[in-house]
């Protein structure tokens, strides 16, 4: 993906730039963010998306909103960027990311005056974003011992360098095995109704001369009877403390149909995902969107009648016995994840 970015703080650090990936694969262009309406709606509306980038977008972007605010005054001016915070949370509430870099920039400003606060912001900022990009490279090296070269790879929904800021987490093994000579055979689900692995995934791993199908998603079990997929790949926006897992809608019946048919789930997940507060996938919030997802958005011509009802969860949550393996920055978690994931991150 030469000369591609997903996201970045602008030169004069007065706003944050991201691909608009609502246009891909048609259309490249960046957007340049300066105040909380045009992130919140960048982030809403899947501009700027994937769990890593989105942490990153949100760290950048409490920086550039802290420039803004008029007070200079200590109490006043972080009850005004809390404020904004919790503005830039409800955007997208099941990606814990998002709270965790916005918690982490409250953090680094609280008790300081404007003037002080924003070197250590910018600081914080950077950090979260140099943070991601360790990460992911460590992920894709722990999922690099899982596969072979040949093997064929299933994914769904997009997790790859358009997802964070380099490799991604789903898809940076696949990436990074390609710089080290593996040829793997990935067949993309399309991933309905915001056909993340048709207009993102396909285009990524094209892109990175990677060998890449796109099928319809109700294709994938098919070819797992045929011996084609040999690992599923997926990431993920949030990890409950027992392992159940929260991704994008669809995720669930590609590991049930894994599951039946034998071949390994793996979640691809940085520690700022997994959320210890919460219990298990029960407590993860849904987010609902707009029927028109469905019926309108990629069609000329709407393929339902207006008086038809839509149901259109963002998420599903997999169980956790239904996955093979969590991997990590810090190694890979197997079931029971309740002990794993503990062990692992204390």
């Amino acid at each position: 993906m030469d000369k591609i970015f997903t996201l970045r703080l602008s030169d004069d650090r007065a706003a944050v730039e991201i691909l608009d990936q609502t246009l891909l694969p048609n259309e490249i262009k960046y957007l340049r963010l300066e105040d909380a309406q045009a992130l919140f709606e960048a982030i809403k509306e899947l501009r700027v998306r994937g769990a890593p980038a989105i942490g990153i977008a949100a760290g950048y972007g409490m920086y550039v909103l802290a420039q803004k605010i008029a007070f200079e005054e200590r109490g006043k001016f972080y009850k005004e960027l809390s404020g904004l915070g919790e503005y830039l949370i409800s955007s997208r509430p099941t990606a814990v990311n998002l709270s965790h870099a916005v918690e982490r920039m409250l953090s680094a400003a609280k008790g300081h005056g404007k003037k002080s606060a924003l070197p250590l912001l910018f600081e914080e900022c950077t950090r979260i974003c140099d943070e991601d990009r360790a990460m992911c490279k460590a992920i894709s090296e722990n999922g690099l011992t899982l596969v072979k070269d040949g093997d064929g790879i299933l994914t769904h929904c997009n997790a790859g360098a358009l997802a964070a800021y380099e490799y991604g987490t789903g898809l940076g093994t696949l990436l990074l095995g390609k710089e080290r000579g593996y040829n793997f055979h990935v067949f993309s689900d399309e991933t309905r109704p915001l056909l993340q692995g048709a207009r993102l995934t396909s285009f990524e791993l094209n892109h990175a001369g990677i060998d890449v199908t796109l099928i319809c998603d109700n294709a994938a079990s098919m070819l797992m009877k045929q011996g084609k997929i040999q690992a599923c790949f997926v990431g993920c926006d949030r990890v409950a403390a027992n392992g159940d897992t929260a991704n994008k809608i669809g995720t669930r019946s590609v590991a049930v149909n894994a599951k039946y048919h034998g071949i390994p789930f793996y979640v691809f997940c940085p520690s700022s995902t997994i959320d210890f507060n919460c219990e298990s996938g029960d407590k993860i919030v849904i987010e609902e969107r707009s029927g028109e997802e469905i019926k309108t958005k990629f069609f000329e011509k709407p393929i339902a009648e207006d008086s038809v009802k839509c149901y259109n969860p963002a998420f599903d949550v997999t169980d956790a016995e239904l996955i093979t393996a969590i991997i990590t920055e810090r190694g890979i978690c197997r079931y029971p994840y309740k002990e794993s994931l503990k062990n692992m991150f204390g």
